[in-house]
């Protein structure tokens, strides 16, 4: 609290005696101010706080003791004004006596009298007391701020400069911009003036005092505030016009900035009185056009102009600094000039340990303490270095305007003297540094030397930095308080060495602040600065903010001083609905570090833990990243074209929606989430520009090794590589040895057609190697390589005419490419690396540029010319027309011609000399050189290529050896005897006569041993095949509805697969039956020589499924192929030109098993004629097991041919055919169809009967008429005709007096209600208001609402007008009843007044009470009514009645209370039913008694279904809703309403609730949220898919602990029967969570006792010994060589063998002795036994007494049980023996 000052009265001014130096007006009355204090405290306290007592006391002591040895005066304690804790071993003062001579001139009377009559200059140095406003003081910049500046101050103070108090110009710049608030952005003031531009670290300045106050603090003392000002109008205050003389200082500030210098503000009202400097006078470094106007500059006064207007002034620090040329201060007119910064000459009149006194031109006194005369830095005598009477320079630093004389601070150290920072050198530092680049602040000193002690102040330290100490305050020396120091003893003494923290360094003193506290040097942050980016940092959740959407983050607390902010977005990886559940305040918690900014005392931190335990390096900053670093990320901020990723500090990163994922993501919103962690790699980074792109794909697809392969991959380079992916436009290759993907275009297969690059891409297969590929294009930025198989671009390549740059263009030459685009002006030809040429319309030939497209195709290989080139613009146009040229060659054809007359080299027959010696059916042999599925390429001689097609190799069936592969039986290099047929066009694929010889001629050979023989050669043509002629025939194609055929080369057939073979179980996989290459024995079918057509037939018989309707007949089985499939029926096509539905009715022998979806189109069946109708074409067809296989399994649903197999009261089923307004169509078969009448269809009336019924549903009922001549079938679907046990609904006949009934309200009217008998046909009476309740007035529609479920008491019958009085009355129940149902009522009444109904067939209970209790009802009213609307959910409605017949089902279902959930055989409570169920019951029943009392409270009866659900459990989705509303968190009631779901059947209802039971239960029960996870895992495992399971799973594992979640679900495998899915996941869990022992353990029962495979599960253990830590190896090698014993597969001889190898490591572990005995024991061999007792009993002084005790004792026990007497005496004779060998008494008795 900053104390209250009192203004000094006028007789206290005039009091007071005159000075010879008068300060001025305002200082002195600051003075007055300062040091008046009140005479008379208020209460008679004393003004002096408890420490200055205690120095008081300090100080009399050493006093009286000073005086009483040495006779003398002691003198004052030069300490005696130290009040500040902080305050610095200078800031004391010291009394200066007059020298002997002075003394002895002022005769006897002063000597006796023994006083000093001038009074002394007081040493004393600055300090918080001292500091009062009004004071000037010297200071330099040591941290500059957003908003301030901070200085440092003479003796360890630091004062704060605001942004308005540096200078007047800077203020109305800032007013200016406030002034523009509301059109600029609101920190616009604040971001437009950079103060680091203003201003420099080091820089010195003046500064005048402003106030020094007390901030508030929560400790015991508060922190002191210094504000400052160093506006040149305050730091120049107390100087005229005169006082400005040359060598003195003057601050000023920068009013404007000309070509030649700078015009200054001096701070004085006269606008003609100027400050100039030129831009000479700034120093070396100091660019004149950086600076702005307002920066503050503590100058040197050079001159004055003429007139004395204008003062000349100097910023340049060297010249400042240069005293020894004069530049200080030797004359001024007033003392004012002396202010802080000037330099100075100084007398020096007096020097102590504690400091320096002189005098400045013998008239002002100055003084320099501890610090600033030099002795703190230096360690020298102060005493011997300056004599009295000797002349120092110094400089300025401080004013005291509290002191009686005028009197200033001076420094005499050479860092402020000469006007520079204070440096210094080290070890590994020759040039001069500052001392915090050496020795940084929170900087830990292990060696800190004490070399001065300042008693009761601190200590002065060497920190290891040569001519910098540090200076410990006596309160930083220990934890506790310390009350003095001494210079020779104790632990603080002089040359005693500590451990200690440099906490802060003073820039003016030159000096360290050091702390030797143990919590300070602990402490892990001692500023903000200390905090690094992307560190992990501990602390605890201070305070949780909250703003009007919820939480929007959490301030942790790091250390003492220093607190993060959590944004709401890092709280955790997932979005926290609760987060104030989960952090508390005091919470200790964990936190990695976002960014800091230390201007602004801005921290940001994250929760997440993807963040904070990843182990990658943090990225903070730009030029430390390159491609390929690999870190996590947050994204802050979600694109359509990408997504931003934040990363440390202010490093930001792009992620292209192309690089989220390996997969196409159109809309990166529906994938991604703002602040989602994401694992990122660098694709690239430039750190100048500060952009950075990173890929959410998998770095390991293209790493380091892929890079430089891709780097190497040059265009027209040939390659070759595997088929990892195909689709319909590409082939994707993995380039070998590489592994880089490329895309291999489909169009680029071939030169051909595009149906010949189709036919290429049929035959390519997934893991098929490609050879011959060549590098098309690559791109840098995606990493993606085109490859080409065209070969016309790889000749290009092998001859060096293939273009791939721009240099490679040369007009006139032909070149090869293919078309890239087509545009209306021309087409577009690309090369190799994307060079991209122009071929314009009229270049084309002929009439190519009228068709459309120009005739051609994208991909479409070209060989044009190029026509000119344009190298100013790289472009180069093309032609297809020919070039002129004199020079042209002979004709090609002549060189074609001459090209064959060309002698063979190593021909295979040795007899051939050239080309032209293959002729028409010469004979000759061929080398195989590669065998195909459909042909064997040969070699006639080198460069001779030939070709044997499969159908020129075999002449009969027998040869063949391998249907399926008929080539088989060759090899290559084998030389074959073949015959020339003709010629192969290898483009074309297409047969050829001898006479079409190409470029490179490939021959057509046969290899038929007929063809060899025979003389005459006669090509097979399509015109010598005749129908009904039989063929080996070779499958070259395979296509969805047919096989494609070769006769021979030249002849190819078609056979359909309905024609293939007689098994139909071979057509529905064509592929595999009949390959590619296989022979087939077919015959011809048809023979169309125009179109060159064949039809064949693969059959036995040689019969087609060409059928006609005429060829059908009743009862026939026939093959059908499925063309098309629909809800209702398929189709089945049973030739070209038949095909038939089958419908549902056709499709099974049991109706509910009739489903077509499980078909598949172009799917092979089998099909039953069942009837024909040849006048309309029709035909009816049967899929019925019982009629195409000859099934002797039962059929439910027989099939009916008519009417006559019907009778009546037969039960049938049927499919809705349709729904009509007067009832509804039944298909009972094909060609059966029943109607039934509305009043048919229930026993029960049906409101919107319609929306019960749907087509193609399956219904059950009873014949009830039959008219064969009409051909009308009429059925009845009521439950009373079709279940014996039916029950007929109540008729009024039924209803008697006394009688009680369980009913509905139908209407609520003021008089009354009606209600509606249940089971009922439609039987409703009325209840008057006043038979509601026993209390008078009540109101029925406040009681009652329309769908009540009530319970009601017949008071009277009219049998006239047919109408039933119903009472409600709780006095109604009171009374005993005769009936059976009174009877039961009575038996379940509870001992209060309220009276249930009875329980009926349907387990439910009508309601019938309601609140009505006087005026005080009102809220509980309100819940009782809302219970009873949710308790009517489970009743279906109609015109007065209710149709419970579901319900009954479900209540005979249901057991009593929460047990026997076993719906689809796994335990849904996660066996913690049973520990649970005690304390639901006991919850439901405090439920249940709280509900009584109140319901005792009140006249009316209130009958309430919550007493049900104690007895019986709940029944209904209304009860498990109403139980749920207490217990949120019971994972038992929510696991119960899942299993009563599935008891419905609703699998999808009972996913929901499990879904709702994760988001309802809190977060804080994790032990109930598994147990739902656990079911709904159970759920899906039984239900439902692997994919729906697998998702939970990853769901599960996301929130819950992994490795808990894969465990269950492995045992839920396990339970289930899943064996093989258990072992996978075993093994999935294994790699993931290979640290646990018990994992293997678990792996090995199962691989062990389920799986019998004993040798799986022993190669386990050597595996998890790598994986384990090494202490676990003992216990899990134990374990599994008891598996050995106690498993049923295991070998008892290898567990021994396991054991042994133990004991002989560790023979001192008993334990592992007393299990191999439990397991021999139970293996019952009893020499094994005795002979390991007698082991572990005989190990000697090993064995404790204690221990032998235990084992003689089993061993007895043992032989009591399995030997005899004989036996334990010699047990007991082994035991004697130990004790006598011991001496120790056993007593194994």
């Amino acid at each position: 609290m900053v104390p209250i000052k009192r203004k000094s009265s006028s007789a206290a001014e005039s009091a007071r005696p005159e000075k010879k130096l008068k300060p001025s007006t305002a200082t002195q009355k600051l003075s007055i101010l300062r040091e008046e204090e009140p005479a008379f405290p208020r209460g008679g306290a004393s003004i002096l706080t408890p420490l200055e007592h205690k120095q008081i006391q300090i100080q009399a002591k050493q006093d009286v003791l000073f005086e009483h040895n040495t006779g003398k005066k002691a003198a004052r304690n030069e300490f005696e004004d130290e009040e500040n804790d902080e305050d610095m071993p200078g800031q004391h003062s010291g009394l200066i006596k007059k020298s002997k001579n002075n003394s002895k001139d002022r005769g006897k009377k002063g000597k006796k009298i023994g006083v000093v009559e001038e009074a002394a200059v007081r040493i004393e140095g600055l300090s918080y007391k001292r500091l009062v406003p009004g004071s000037l003081v010297l200071g330099q910049i040591f941290q500059i701020n957003r908003y301030d500046l901070a200085l440092s101050l003479p003796n360890n103070l630091t004062g704060y400069v605001s942004l308005t108090s540096i200078s007047d110009k800077l203020t109305k710049r800032i007013e200016a911009l406030a002034a523009d608030e509301e059109e600029v952005d609101e920190q616009s003031p604040d971001t437009k003036i950079d103060l680091k531009k203003l201003f420099s670290i080091g820089q010195y300045l003046r500064a005048y005092v402003v106030s020094t106050q007390e901030e508030a603090s929560t400790g015991a003392k508060g922190k002191r505030h210094i504000e400052l000002s160093i506006n040149p109008r305050e730091a120049n205050s107390g100087l005229n016009n005169a006082d400005y003389v040359t060598n003195s200082m003057v601050q000023a500030s920068v009013l404007s900035v000309e070509d030649h210098g700078l015009i200054m503000d001096l701070g004085i009202g006269d606008v003609g009185f100027r400050g100039f400097m030129s831009s000479k006078e700034l120093g070396p470094n100091v660019d004149i056009t950086s600076l702005e106007e307002g920066s503050v500059y503590l100058c040197l006064v050079t001159g004055k102009s003429s007139n004395g207007s204008i003062i000349k002034l100097s910023a340049d620090v060297q010249k400042i600094g240069n005293i020894k040329k004069g530049n200080f201060l030797t004359s001024a007119p007033t003392v004012d000039s002396f202010s802080p910064g000037t330099a100075i000459e100084v007398l020096v009149s007096e020097t102590t340990p504690s400091g320096i006194a002189g005098k400045v031109m013998g008239l002002l006194n100055v003084t320099a303490d501890f610090i600033h005369s030099g002795a703190a830095s230096s360690g020298k005598d102060i005493q011997k270095k300056y004599h009295t009477g000797s002349k120092v320079m110094g400089r300025i630093i401080c004013t005291f305007p509290t002191a009686n004389e005028k009197k200033l601070g001076i420094s005499l150290q050479d860092h402020i003297v000469y006007w520079r920072p204070k440096t210094t050198t080290s070890a590994f530092v020759t040039e001069n540094t500052l001392p915090t680049e050496i020795l940084p602040v929170s900087t830990i000193v292990d060696e800190a030397k004490v070399v001065k002690v300042e008693q009761g102040t601190g200590l002065l330290v060497d920190v290891g930095v040569k001519g910098v100490r540090g200076f410990v305050h006596i309160s930083k020396i220990s934890d506790g308080r310390i009350e003095t120091l001494s210079e020779s003893t104790g632990a603080y003494k002089v040359g005693s060495v500590h451990k200690a923290r440099i906490i802060g360094y003073n820039f003016l003193d030159g000096l360290f602040i050091v702390s030797m506290e143990p919590k300070v040097i602990s402490q892990a942050f001692l500023r903000m600065e200390d905090v690094k980016v992307g560190q992990v940092v501990k602390g605890t959740v201070e305070k949780i903010l909250v703003n009007e959407t919820g939480v929007s983050g959490v301030i942790v607390k790091i250390a003492e001083g220093i607190t993060g902010l959590v944004p709401e977005v890092h709280l955790a990886d997932i979005h926290l609905q609760h987060p104030e559940k989960k952090f508390k305040e005091g919470l200790l918690v964990t936190a990695r570090v976002l960014s800091t900014i230390p201007e602004k005392r801005q921290i940001r931190l994250t929760f997440k833990k993807t963040l904070v335990n990843s182990d990658a390096e943090a990225w903070t900053s730009y030029e430390n990243l390159k491609p390929g670093l690999q870190a996590p990320g947050t994204l802050v901020n979600i694109l359509p074209s990408g997504a931003v990723v934040q990363f440390y500090g202010f490093v930001r990163g792009f992620l292209p929606v192309s690089e989220m994922s390996e997969s196409f993501i159109r809309d990166p919103k529906q994938h991604f989430r703002a602040g989602q962690v994401v694992n990122v790699h660098i694709v690239s980074v430039d750190s100048s520009d500060q952009r950075l792109i990173v890929s959410c794909k998998d770095p390991s697809v293209f790493g380091t090794a892929q890079q430089e392969a891709f780097k190497s991959l040059k265009p027209g380079e040939t390659v070759a590589g595997n088929v990892t992916e195909k689709t319909s436009e590409d082939v994707t290759v993995e380039l070998e040895p590489s592994g880089l993907k490329a895309q291999l275009p489909i169009e680029h297969l071939a030169d051909g057609s595009a149906q010949k690059c189709q036919s290429l891409a049929k035959r390519i297969r997934v893991g098929q190697t490609l050879k011959a590929l060549m590098v098309l294009s690559k791109q840098e930025a995606k990493h993606s390589v085109r490859l080409t198989s065209k070969p016309s671009l790889i000749k290009a390549t092998k001859d060096g005419k293939l273009m791939k740059a721009f240099e490679d263009v040369m007009e006139g030459s032909e070149v090869q490419g293919f078309v890239q685009n087509i545009t209306p002006i021309g087409v577009f030809v690309h090369f190799a690396n994307d060079l991209t040429g122009l071929l314009l319309k009229h270049h084309l030939l002929g009439e190519a540029a009228l068709l459309p497209d120009f005739g051609m195709r994208r991909n479409q290989s070209i060989s044009p010319r190029v026509l000119s080139i344009d190298h100013r613009q790289r472009r180069f146009l093309l032609t297809m027309k020919p070039l002129p040229d004199p020079k042209q060659p002979e004709s090609k054809e002549g060189e074609a011609a001459n090209s064959y007359d060309v002698a063979l080299s190593n021909p295979v027959d040795e007899v051939s000399t050239s080309v032209e010696d293959f002729t028409l059916g010469k004979l000759t042999k061929a080398r195989v050189v590669s065998i195909k599925e459909t042909q064997m390429n040969v070699q006639l001689a080198d460069a001779v290529q030939g070709r044997i097609d499969v159908s020129e190799v075999f002449d009969k069936w027998e040869e063949i050896n391998d249907r399926k592969s008929p080539l088989k039986k060759f090899h290559t290099k084998q030389i074959l005897l073949v015959r020339i047929l003709g010629m192969h066009d290898s483009k074309n694929h297409r047969f050829l006569p001898i006479t079409h010889r190409g470029k490179a001629p490939v021959f057509e050979l046969t290899a038929k041993p007929s063809d060899q023989t025979s003389t005459d050669l006669k090509i097979l043509t399509i015109n010598r095949v005749e129908a009904g002629s039989s063929w080996l025939v070779f499958v070259n194609n395979v296509t969805d509805d047919c096989l494609w055929v070769n006769l021979s080369p030249n002849i190819r057939g078609r056979i359909r697969a309905m024609d293939l073979s007689d098994d139909v179980s071979k057509l529905n996989d064509l592929s595999k039956n009949f390959p590619v290459g296989s022979v087939l024995r077919a015959k011809v079918l048809k023979v169309d020589v125009e179109n060159n057509r064949l039809d064949l037939s693969a059959k036995s018989d040689g019969s087609s499924t060409s059928l006609t309707l005429k060829d059908l007949s009743k009862n026939m089985v026939l093959p059908g192929r499925i063309t098309k499939v629909t809800e209702r029926q398929i189709i089945v096509q049973l030739s070209e030109s038949l095909s038939a539905p089958i419908h549902l009715v056709d499709l099974a022998d049991d109706y509910s098993k009739a489903d077509p979806t499980t078909y598949k189109k172009f799917q092979i069946v089998r099909v039953w004629i069942k009837d024909i109708d040849s006048p309309n074409k029709k035909i009816t067809l049967s899929a019925r097991p019982s009629k195409v296989l000859s099934s002797s399994l039962p059929v439910k649903d027989p099939d009916i041919g008519s009417i006559s197999q019907l009778q009546l009261n037969d039960i049938r089923r049927g499919f809705v055919k349709s729904v009509a307004d007067n009832g509804i169509f039944v298909s009972l078969a094909s060609n059966v169809t029943a109607f039934i009448r509305v009043s048919d269809l229930s026993d029960a009336f049906l409101k919107d009967w319609k929306s019960e019924f749907e087509i193609d549903q399956l219904v059950e009922g009873k014949i009830i008429a039959l008219d064969s001549l009409l051909n009308h079938v009429q059925m009845s679907l009521k439950k009373s005709l079709l279940d014996i046990d039916y029950r007929p609904p109540l008729t009024f006949s039924d209803m008697s007096l006394g009688q009680i009934i369980t009913g509905k309200v139908r209407k609520v009217e003021d008089f009354g209600i009606f209600v509606v008998v249940d089971d009922s046909a439609n039987v409703s009476g009325l209840c008057h208001r006043t038979q509601m309740s026993d209390r008078p007035g009540a109101n029925p529609k406040q009681l009652y609402e329309e769908g009540d479920a009530v319970q009601a008491k017949v008071l009277n019958i009219n049998l006239e007008k047919k109408q039933i009085s119903f009472g409600l009355k709780a006095s109604c129940f009171g009374k005993p009843s005769k009936g059976k149902e009174d009877a039961a009522i009575n038996a379940s009444s509870s001992e209060d007044t309220d009276i249930e109904g009875p329980s009926n067939s349907d387990g439910n209970v009508g309601e019938a009470n309601r609140m009505g209790h006087g005026e005080d009802h009102s809220s509980e009213d309100q819940f009782i009514m809302d219970d009873v609307q949710d308790m009517d959910g489970n009743f279906e409605m109609y015109d007065g009645g209710v149709d419970l017949s579901q319900e009954k089902s479900e209540a005979t279902s249901t057991t009593n209370g929460l047990h026997g959930l076993s719906t689809g055989g796994f335990d849904w409570t996660g066996g913690m039913s049973a520990a649970n169920d005690k304390d639901a019951q006991s919850e439901t029943d405090a439920e249940a008694s709280q509900f009584k009392k109140k319901k005792r409270r009140k006249a009316e009866i209130k009958i309430d279904k919550t007493s049900d659900l104690d007895a019986n459990g709940p029944q209904s989705t209304a009860d498990y809703e109403r139980l749920l509303l207490g217990q949120p968190n019971s994972s038992v009631l929510w696991l119960s309403y899942m299993a009563f779901q599935l008891q419905l059947s609703e699998v999808g209802k009972a996913r929901e609730i499990a879904e709702r039971a994760l988001k309802t239960i809190n977060i804080r029960e994790e032990s109930e949220k598994i147990n739902v996870w656990i079911g709904l895992l159970n759920l899906e495992n039984t239900y439902g898919s692997d994919e729906s399971l697998g998702d939970v799973f990853k769901r599960a594992c996301q929130y819950n602990d992994s490795q808990d979640i894969h465990e269950r679900l492995i045992s839920i495998y396990i339970q289930s029967g899943h064996h093989s899915k258990a072992a996978d996941l075993f093994q999935a869990t294994i790699k993931k969570h290979g640290k646990s022992p018990d994992l293997y353990l678990n792996y090995a029962k199962f691989l062990m006792n389920t799986l019998v495979a004993p040798d799986r599960a022993r190669a386990l253990l050597p595996r998890a010994m790598q994986s384990l830590p090494s202490h676990t190896h003992l216990t899990l090698t134990s374990k599994f060589a008891q598996l050995e014993f106690t498993s049923s597969n295991g070998d008892p001889e290898r567990g021994r063998t396991f054991f042994e190898t133990l004991l002989a490591q560790w023979p001192k572990r008993l334990d592992l002795w007393n299990v191999l005995l439990d397991l021999e024991i139970k293996q019952g061999d009893k020499e094994v036994i005795r002979r390991l007792f007698e082991r572990v009993t005989g190990s000697g002084p090993s064995l404790k007494a204690k221990q032998a005790k235990f084992f003689f004792k089993k061993w007895l026990e043992y032989e009591g049980k399995e030997g005899d007497s004989k036996s334990q005496e010699r047990v007991k004779a082994l035991a004697a023996n130990y004790v006598r060998a011991q001496g120790k008494q056993v007593d194994i008795e």
